[in-house]
């Protein structure tokens, strides 16, 4: 019985790609960022292999990886989580989603009014804590929404759970996504819940994506179509708009996302378990918290004995990332166009290092392949042959 476990730690870039400039990345690197901390303690990963990647150059290289390691370069244009997470899955997106640094169109707002019978605060760009702070007050007097974005492709909204139940804040957002569809066809749209009072406002767990559709055949589709399972962790689910999907389970952060992985490792099934964790990127990349982000990289490492030693003979455990979000890039504070590392550890794997790929979608492939099913986009599969 084979299994893939495959986790995403979202935003943990390894270096700039030769097109960073052109984003407003020039210089970035996410784990150099995060490996300047005290409290960043790799080691597990370091043996797989981590410090050898190519252009990694803090850490002490293993003279003796025991995984198969890769550098990935993303061929999709963009760097936010719906392009990276398809362009693993097999969808390289040639044209970028659409972003609003300037707010969304009027033709936009009034279509979004008019289904909602609500009118709308701010639009524009703007940190997720910060726009309930300035805006949360007005929000709670008039009942208007909080519509904002970010450097992503993003339409989000942001309601108290007494001014407006999260329920109807989800139908908010699917009417949203109705709307958002062809040139302004965003990647998410986010319900953002929040509670509290006037000068204490916080964000609630309650948070939600509603994504667009992918526009191709994923790994997913071919997995699901040919009876495997796909059981989704954390907002996968939500990523991938559920299709291609045949179970899924959402997680309120990172611990609980790593132990409903250690749960699915003691399950029987036959396919893919892929797993989002999210809160390097939303909890410490965002907000320039080089001790936070590396702490929690600290944790994960501290848990992978556990997760290694639950897995099977047939099982395949597969690390990555989506994009970066350098903590210690103060410029900007939005995702980086970095690199990310590759590393594919288990009993049927023989360690090597693949060198620089040109395209996330050769993770997909190499877990096409193990499944024997060939893959109906471009990626060239990792499962044997690392130098």
């Amino acid at each position: 019985m084979k299994r893939v476990f495959l986790i995403v730690l979202d935003s943990f870039g390894i270096g700039e790609m030769a097109d960073a400039a052109a984003y407003g990345d020039k210089g970035t690197n996410t784990i150099r960022s995060v490996s300047s901390s005290s409290y960043f303690h790799m080691p597990n990963m370091g043996k797989m292999g981590l410090f050898n990647i190519d252009g990694v150059t803090c850490g002490e290289k293993e003279k003796e990886p025991s995984a198969a390691i890769a550098r990935m370069k993303e061929a999709s244009k963009g760097k936010d989580t719906t392009i990276g997470h398809w362009e693993i899955a097999g969808i390289i997106s040639k044209q970028p989603l659409p972003t609003y640094p300037d707010g969304f169109p009027q033709e936009v707002l009034d279509a979004f009014c008019e289904k909602t019978g609500r009118g709308i605060l701010c639009n524009r760009p703007y940190s997720g804590t910060e726009v309930i702070k300035d805006y949360g007050e007005e929000h709670v007097k008039t009942g208007k929404l909080i519509v904002y974005t970010s450097a992503d492709s993003v339409f989000q909204i942001a309601a108290h759970e007494d001014v407006v139940p999260v329920e109807t804040l989800y139908e908010y957002c699917r009417a949203a996504r109705e709307i958002l569809q062809g040139k302004h066809g965003v990647g998410r749209v986010i319900a953002r819940p929040f509670t509290g009072e006037a000068g204490g406002y916080v964000r609630t767990p309650r948070r939600h994506d509603f994504s667009l559709q992918p526009p191709g055949i994923t790994m997913l589709d071919q997995l699901s179509g040919a009876g495997k399972d796909v059981i989704s962790v954390g907002k996968i689910q939500d990523i991938f708009a559920g299709r291609g999907i045949t179970e899924f389970t959402y997680t309120k952060g990172n611990e609980e996302g790593i132990e409903k992985t250690l749960a699915y490792l003691e399950k029987d099934f036959e396919g893919l378990c892929f797993v989002n964790l999210v809160d390097y990127d939303m909890l410490y990349g965002h907000r320039n918290d080089i001790d936070g982000y590396a702490k929690a990289l600290a944790y994960f490492d501290g848990k992978l004995p556990e997760i290694c030693g639950k897995l099977q003979k047939d099982d395949i455990l597969m690390i990555t990332a989506d994009h970066g979000c350098d903590p210690g890039y103060t410029v900007s504070t939005d995702h980086s166009r970095e690199h990310t590392p590759f590393i594919m550890y288990g009993e049927n794997v023989a360690p090597g290092n693949f060198g620089t790929r040109e395209t996330f979608a050769d993770i997909g492939a190499t877990i096409l392949d193990y499944f024997g099913i060939r893959p109906e986009f471009e990626g060239t599969s990792m499962l044997y042959g690392g130098e």
